[in-house]
């Protein structure tokens, strides 16, 4: 027996004498068809029902289906051809848990709004710790979840990804990260916590100046950093100092390696009770968002090589 023609759905509308738009929304109503990025995409339903895709020399990748398939014109709207489908049941709605939300983004809708490429943006909720790069595509983090991340797929390629929902627009660890990236922020001088009930915290940063210049350029507040910079240096593990936490709190790490998403602290000054209060705040703070978190002390500091491969290695970063 031989095979069916498939024809484009433009074709199929002009086969029935009625307007390609028509049977484009018609379809789309009906669970067969979905337009992303201005693309027609086919659902599983659609399928189902016959429709493939095509590739043509010329025109690129479209949506095509068997010759045979039903569409039949609406009586009461016949002098305007408006088109629906017919002895087809409407298509089951997705699975909850793989429809995506409305109102949600993708990273290229992100990007478009910040200037920035799709692989940048990822790479940039990559470093915030929102989503993890894969074999293929991008997996959702429980910090990523905790901003509204919702994970998806693509329906023709099985490629996992990511979309947000509009408020991450706005988002502060987002916009403060993306402005650092392009160079737009306003450089200023961090404190560990800023805590208005807590002056001593404002004058940490401006009483212990960043003096001491460690052997990849950094300049850091005291000889223990400079020694744990210097480690994290010549062990070719990518770092940065200072690095802002991506909460809405404004709390800064010691060091920060994107690979593991790991924070590492040293605690120096033990014996100093309103250190002491700020190091409790601050722990809070790592245990509220689940942070991966390596704490120093000054005698860890004499034995860096013992402590810290074993640390990083429990979130997967090797050292040597």
């Amino acid at each position: 027996m031989a095979s069916q023609k498939v024809l484009s759905t433009t074709a199929l509308a002009k086969r029935n004498n009625l307007e390609a738009k028509v049977v484009f929304e018609t379809f789309q109503q009906s669970g067969y068809l979905k337009k992303e990025n201005g693309n027609w995409l086919l659902t599983a339903a659609g399928e189902a029902l016959g429709g493939t895709y095509i590739e043509h020399p010329k025109y690129g990748k479209y949506v095509g289906w068997p010759e045979g398939t039903p569409v039949t014109t609406s009586s009461t709207e016949a002098s305007t051809a408006t088109a629906v489908v017919a002895e087809v049941p409407p298509a089951p709605p997705a699975p909850a848990s793989t429809k995506p939300k409305q109102g949600t983004l993708t990273a290229t809708r992100i990007g478009k709004h910040f200037e920035l490429s799709a692989n940048k943006c990822n790479y940039i909720f990559s470093e915030l710790g929102w989503v993890k790069k894969g074999l293929k595509g991008w997996h959702l983090t429980d910090p990523g979840k905790r901003v509204g991340g919702v994970q998806s797929e693509d329906p023709r390629s099985g490629v996992p990804y990511v979309r947000w929902p509009e408020a991450i627009l706005e988002n502060r660890a987002l916009v403060d990260t993306i402005a650092e990236v392009k160079g737009t922020s306003t450089p200023s001088a961090p404190d560990e916590v800023k805590d208005t009930s807590q002056p001593e915290a404002i004058g940490f940063r401006q009483k212990f100046e960043a003096t001491h210049r460690a052997a990849d350029g950094h300049f850091v507040r005291s000889r223990a950093e400079m020694l744990i910079d210097n480690w994290l240096y010549m062990a070719e593990i990518v770092h940065a100092y200072e690095r802002k936490l991506p909460i809405e709190e404004d709390v800064y790490c010691d060091f920060y390696v994107p690979t593991g998403k790991v924070y590492i602290d040293f605690w120096g000054l033990e014996n100093d009770p309103k250190y002491a209060a700020r190091k409790a705040q601050k722990k809070a703070i790592y245990e509220k968002y689940g942070f991966n978190l390596i704490e120093l002390n000054d005698a860890d500091v004499l034995n860096l090589d013992d402590m810290l491969p074993r640390h990083l290695l429990k979130f997967g970063v090797q050292a040597y």
